[in-house]
């Protein structure tokens, strides 16, 4: 068994979300990942794994490429491996606990809204070209 206080583990950073790892186990990762006010993720998918999200305080929107929709506390979302998604923090702060699961955890980036200096990778672009979003 492995315990763990997200009042004590949140880290928080202006000029980026903070995503801490807690532990890794069992084929995932749980992670608590705290945003300051107007905080945007990479627009991006996991190919092989689902990652969930559920929302301790604060909340925003997650959108993909189908919808919108609102993240509130107690609230929580899930997306299946390949789902293209981004989140974007409200005024608020915001604490998420997040959960990975699957045969690997990396990421396939498209874009990032508010990052001027973003560059999408090569093999990010070719992932993108074999496997359109929506």
């Amino acid at each position: 068994m492995q315990a763990f206080s997200l009042a004590k583990e949140q880290e928080w950073d202006r000029n980026k979300h903070v995503e801490k790892i807690l532990t890794e186990l069992g084929g995932g990762d749980y992670t608590v990942a705290c945003w300051e006010p107007g905080q945007i993720s990479p627009n991006h998918c996991h190919p092989f794994c689902t990652e969930t999200y559920f929302c301790f305080e604060g909340g925003g929107k997650m959108r993909t490429p189908k919808e919108t929709i609102d993240v509130v506390p107690g609230s929580f979302v899930v997306h299946p491996p390949g789902e293209v998604h981004e989140y974007i923090n409200g005024p608020n702060r915001t604490m998420l606990f997040r959960v990975r699961h699957g045969t690997d955890m990396s990421s396939r980036h498209i874009e990032w809204r508010g990052h001027a200096d973003f560059k999408q990778s090569a093999e990010d672009a070719e992932y993108y070209r074999k496997n359109p979003p929506g």
